[in-house]
C-alpha cells in the first residue's frame, strides 16, 4: 500500500485519539520484522503521528488511549502503510510477515476483520485487473454502507486514481448511511465535488489575481485572453512535479513562438524563497505566480485542486477544455488542439 498522499489526507476519516480512561491494546507478531519501530498515524487535514510502537524480536505490545472509534495508519520503516481501525477497550491482534506488509491479518473488531477478509479475497485472485479491483471495492462499499472500511476503500480504489471519476465517487457516497454521511471528512469531500463541478470541463476558468516572482500582479483575464492556456499547479516540494517540469520545459520550448498558446505555473508553496529557487534551478521561464498560502490558496480551491501536479487546459474564450491531463499526454493533447484551431 503506497505512502499516503494528498488525496488520502482528504479522504481517510479519523476522529483522533484523545485522553480517555478507555485503553485499546495492540499486540502483534510480524515475522522477520526483528527489532524495529512502527509509527501510528492519524490523518485529519494533516498527516500526524500520534504514537510509536517498538518491536522486539518480531513482537510488540502497546496500549493507547482511544476516546472514540478511530481509523489509523501503521507506518513501517520501509514506508509501507496499513490501515487499522481502533475503538475503546479493543484488543487488537496483528499478524503478518515482514516480506509482505501489504497483507496483514488484523483482529479485534468487526472493521479490521472486514478489511482483512476483503484483502484476503483479493490475494486469492492473484493479480486482478484494475476493473476487477474496482468492482470488488464497489460491491463491498454498497454492502457495507455504514462501515468506515468503505471510506478507506473509496479512497484506495477510486480517489487515488490518476484521473478519479467523481461522478462515480459521488454515487458511492450517496450509498452511505447517515453514520458515514455525517463524518466531517465526507462533508468536506462533498464540498470538494461541488466545487469541482464549478471548475470542470466546459465551465469558465475561475478568476485569479496573483503575483509573479518579481512582485508583478498577474490576472486570469490578462493571461487567458485570446489564446489557449496551459495552467500547471505545482510546488517546489512536490517530487512528481520535478518530472512534470522536465516535460513542461520541452512544451514551452516547442510552442514559445506560437501566439495562440501560453503557459502559467501556479505554485502551492508557502516559502517564496524555495519557490523562486525552484524556478531558477528548473529553468521554469514561463509565467510563474504564487500567493504563499499552500493548500489554503483560494485559487487552488476555486480550481478544485487536490493533487500535484495538476494540468488544466483553458480555451481562448476562458472555458476549461481539459483537466487532470497526465504529463506524458500533454504535448499530444496540445498538438491536437492547436492543429484543429489552424484548420478553422
Amino acid at each position: 500500500m503506497k505512502k499516503v498522499n494528498i488525496l488520502l489526507i482528504l479522504i481517510i476519516c479519523l476522529t483522533g485519539c484523545k485522553k480517555s480512561d478507555h485503553s485499546t491494546n495492540l499486540t502483534g507478531n510480524i515475522k522477520g520484522l526483528g527489532n524495529d519501530t512502527i509509527y501510528l498515524y492519524e490523518v485529519d487535514g494533516i498527516y500526524e503521528k500520534i504514537d510509536t510502537i517498538y518491536v522486539k524480536e518480531d513482537k510488540f505490545s502497546h496500549a493507547i488511549k482511544v476516546d472514540t472509534a478511530t481509523s489509523a495508519l501503521l507506518l513501517f520503516k520501509n514506508k509501507t502503510e496499513y490501515p487499522v481501525f481502533l475503538d475503546k477497550n479493543n484488543q487488537i491482534k496483528i499478524q503478518g510477515n515482514a516480506d509482505n506488509l501489504d497483507y496483514l491479518n488484523i483482529e479485534g473488531n468487526i472493521y479490521n476483520e472486514e478489511l482483512t477478509a476483503f484483502l484476503k479475497d483479493l490475494q486469492d485472485l492473484g493479480t486482478p485487473s484494475e476493473k476487477v479491483l474496482e468492482e470488488k471495492a464497489e460491491t463491498f462499499i454498497r454492502q457495507h454502507s455504514s462501515s468506515p472500511v468503505s471510506i478507506y476503500l473509496l479512497n484506495k480504489y477510486f480517489i487515488e486514481k490518476e484521473t478519479p471519476d467523481f461522478q462515480k465517487i459521488k454515487a458511492l457516497i450517496g450509498s452511505f448511511t447517515g453514520i458515514l454521511q455525517d463524518r466531517p471528512i465526507i462533508e468536506k469531500l462533498n464540498e470538494y465535488i461541488a466545487q469541482l463541478e464549478k471548475a470542470d470541463k466546459g465551465k469558465t476558468a475561475p478568476f485569479f489575481s496573483l503575483t509573479d516572482e518579481k512582485g508583478k500582479k498577474v490576472t486570469r483575464a490578462e493571461k487567458f485572453r485570446d489564446k489557449y492556456m496551459l495552467v500547471n499547479f505545482w510546488a517546489s516540494w512536490c517530487k512528481e512535479c520535478d518530472k512534470s517540469n522536465a516535460e513542461l520545459r520541452k512544451i514551452n520550448k516547442k510552442y514559445k513562438k506560437n501566439n495562440n498558446f501560453g503557459m502559467i505555473g501556479i505554485s502551492l508553496d508557502v516559502d517564496k524563497e524555495a519557490w523562486k529557487d525552484a524556478i531558477e534551478k528548473d529553468t521554469l521561464n514561463w509565467t510563474q505566480v504564487c500567493d504563499a498560502t499552500g493548500w489554503n490558496s483560494e485559487t487552488a480551491k476555486q480550481y478544485a485542486i487536490l493533487k500535484l501536479p495538476t494540468n488544466i487546459l483553458v480555451s481562448p474564450t476562458g472555458k476549461i477544455m481539459e483537466r487532470d491531463i497526465p504529463t506524458d499526454s500533454l504535448s499530444h493533447k496540445i498538438d491536437e488542439i492547436l492543429k484543429k484551431n489552424e484548420k478553422k
